[in-house]
């Protein structure tokens, strides 16, 4: 790994990469993004990309690919059946992860409907080190209940543990003497949990976890979409692993998984998924639904070229250079917003700065969605699209009971390889802005709620006319200025 440290006194995380396709940017005046906003329902999902700066939403496909990646594009065998752009992804994932056999499938959330169509059952529990938004929902359609053992460090805001990721192991011992072995469907654990800040685990963890599972026949199963950031974080947090190359930390993490699946939009930067396998059997009882709901074996609903693209992008995801772009500016953006006094999720994890919105909205009640709230604050203020992850990413009970979220965090992904320090700097300012003016900023309620994952298409509206006061306020502060 490059280690470069500046002569002053002030460290900046450096570019191991140079820029050789652009794509113009447009900053819209800030009357025309509360018109923009409005427009979507206050919810950043909904906002027309044209209208959008800084497109902080999330990671999953908007990744920069590398030339390497590019070129294998035009390489691409484009047969329905038997195509060799598969054999040549099966390769690399069996090199890689050291598991026989691989099924593709369109993107992650895909392959979770196959594993929760197969391995869970009416009545049983998944226990996991946190949940993410689709898993959870396809547990649930298949008549099972989610048990979240993190453990309790992962829950703070501001720490120093460096994994927060971790499972609560003798949590998941309690469980299973209370449900015994056969009310467990799989443990699932997730790599750089996506709602609690991109938090890592550690490799001496998940070792833990697998014995328990395996003293009790229990699956493991690894959701490996933001394996690269857990990656690096094991090499560069956890004493065991230091003197590991990349490749060795991927493959002791593999060996104590009997499943890995995974979104290549994250993994490997590409757009597509798949599920790794231990074993034939249960290969074989999966192997059915890729054709039903995805595509033929040996495409999954893929483009080829994609595949190809996913192929070199796992073997870029060796490279400490590589995978170590994304956490060192996301380091760099949560430092500076530490350092104005903003509240932000800390250590620094993976996939993106993570804001608090609870702190950061403190006269906001929870039941009036303040990350929400937020989400759409900072595009107001800056045109930086970011994503609410709190309560309105969460879905009301069977009787209609909202469940709080555990965190109310707006997150602002940072795509590896896409935004300049100095963008970066840009979004840090404005949050300063909006935070110093925070007291603006007013609560939430739905217009219209969605049953199924609000939080994608559902529309807010403002309890009060916050939106007009804030625009009156940039233009008091900041003139003739975008």
């Amino acid at each position: 790994m490059s280690k470069v440290r500046f002569h002053g006194e002030k460290q900046y995380p450096l570019e191991m990469h140079k820029v050789r396709i652009i794509q113009k940017l447009t900053l819209l005046p800030v009357e025309d993004r509360a018109e923009a906003i409005a427009g979507a329902g206050y919810n950043t999902f909904l906002l027309q990309n044209r209208d959008v700066f800084l497109d902080m939403l999330t990671d999953s496909g908007v990744n920069a690919m590398s030339q390497e990646q590019q070129a294998a594009m035009l390489d691409a065998d484009d047969a329905y059946a038997g195509s060799a752009t598969y054999t040549r992804l099966e390769d690399k994932l069996r090199e890689l992860f050291g598991m026989d056999w691989f099924l593709p499938a369109h993107q992650g959330r895909a392959a979770e409907n196959i594993i929760s169509r197969v391995l869970v059952r009416p009545g049983t529990v998944v226990p996991m080190n946190y949940h993410f938004t689709t898993s959870k929902q396809h547990i649930v359609e298949h008549g099972g209940e989610i048990a979240e053992l993190i453990r309790p460090e992962g829950l703070e805001v501001t720490s120093e543990h460096p994994f927060k990721g971790n499972l609560d192991v003798d949590a998941l011992r309690r469980l299973i003497a209370e449900r015994g072995a056969e009310g467990v469907s799989y443990l699932r654990m997730e790599a750089g949990t996506n709602l609690i800040g991109g938090q890592p685990f550690s490799l001496s963890n998940l070792r833990e976890a697998a014995g328990v599972c395996r003293a009790h026949g229990i699956p493991l199963v690894l959701d490996a979409s933001l394996l690269a950031d857990n990656l690096h974080f094991n090499k560069v947090r956890e004493p065991a692993c230091r003197d590991m190359s990349i490749r060795e930390i991927t493959r002791e993490i593999a060996d104590l998984c009997d499943v890995i699946y995974f979104s290549a939009r994250k993994l490997g930067f590409g757009r597509g998924g798949g599920i790794l396998l231990r074993e034939e059997a249960m290969y074989k009882r999966m192997r059915g639904l890729v054709p039903l709901f995805e595509g033929f074996l040996t495409y999954g609903g893929m483009s080829v070229r994609e595949m190809e693209a996913i192929t070199v992008g796992l073997e870029e995801t060796m490279d400490e250079d590589m995978i170590n772009q994304g956490p060192q500016f996301i380091e760099y953006m949560v430092g500076e917003l530490a350092d104005r006094g903003i509240p932000v999720i800390t250590p620094a994890g993976g996939l993106g700065a993570h804001i608090d919105a609870m702190a950061f909205l403190d006269h906001v009640p929870q039941t009036e969605y303040p990350a929400a709230a937020l989400a759409a604050a900072i595009f107001l203020a800056s045109g930086v699209r970011g994503m609410e992850r709190g309560t309105m990413s969460e879905a009301r009970d069977a009787e209609g009971v909202e469940p709080l979220a555990d965190m109310e965090l707006v997150r602002l992904a940072l795509p590896r390889r896409v935004f300049t320090l100095s963008q970066i700097n840009y979004a840090v300012d404005r949050i300063e802005w909006l935070y110093r003016n925070r007291g603006l900023i007013g609560g939430m309620e739905w217009e219209e709620e969605p049953e199924i994952l609000r939080f994608f298409y559902g529309r807010l509206t403002p309890r009060t006319p916050w939106p007009a006061a804030l625009v009156a306020k940039f233009r008091e502060d900041f003139g003739d200025s975008l």
